[in-house]
């Protein structure tokens, strides 16, 4: 994890060492859950990137790796819940990995497949050959087939990150740190620049000082074009 207090206090100093105004923890809190969010999902982008190139270099084959384990720390597993005949997911799901059936892989499907497999005794769903359909409409949740299975549904997953808090108590109208109601970023270790240089961007809009997003902007450019060169 990454301390959303020590990210708060460089942010802060960085502002203050020009007298480029002040974040308060409020716009710091909108700022750290957004740029959380990018550099979370920049990762789905680069492992796939990573992925079409690994076997062809060993360099991209270090980064592939490097990526997905940052993305490990999100990776678990959760029992699906059964209503009105469809399963629904945990409610903290980013990226669906595998649907299983008391210990059995069940096969994603389309409704084209779901009628042909239908139409054929050999292919047919069964408790021991299932398969699912997940919501047309987009929810995170998945119909199982056949309808006569309605538990013991379990799933691997990515989950979203945490939604991070830097909170604080006012002591004589000064924000006072408060550690036990706060919450870190769950982000890898190594993306505590990044963090701080994003946040800094939003920053220099709120402050109308275009200078700070600007540099901002790009030193995280340069530190992306190094670490994918």
């Amino acid at each position: 994890m990454i301390s959303i207090d020590t990210v708060y206090q460089r942010v802060l100093a960085i502002l203050n060492k020009e007298q480029r105004g002040y974040l308060t923890p409020q716009e710091f809190n909108l700022f750290a859950n957004q740029a959380q969010l990018e550099i979370f999902e920049q990762y789905f982008f680069d492992l796939n990137q990573y992925m079409r190139l690994k076997d062809n270099n060993t360099e991209y084959a270090q980064l592939y790796n490097l990526v997905d384990e940052k993305i490990s720390k999100f990776k678990t597993y959760g029992n699906l819940t059964y209503s009105s005949g469809a399963f629904t997911f945990p409610s903290d799901l980013h990226k669906i990995g595998t649907v299983i059936y008391n210990g059995t892989e069940v096969e994603k499907v389309d409704i084209k497949q779901l009628l042909d497999y239908q139409g054929s005794k050999l292919t047919q769903p069964s408790t021991t050959t299932p398969v699912y359909i997940q919501d047309v409409n987009g929810s995170w949740s998945v119909t199982l087939y056949p309808s006569t299975i309605t538990s013991g549904v379990t799933c691997t997953y990515v989950k979203k990150p945490i939604k991070v808090e830097w909170a604080y108590t006012n002591v004589n109208n000064n924000a006072l740190y408060n550690a036990n109601n706060s919450q870190d970023f769950e982000l890898h270790e190594s993306e505590e620049a990044t963090l701080v240089l994003k946040i800094l961007m939003y920053a220099g809009l709120t402050i109308k000082d275009p200078s700070v997003s600007q540099v901002a902007d790009a030193k995280e450019t340069k530190k992306i074009t190094q670490e994918k060169s």
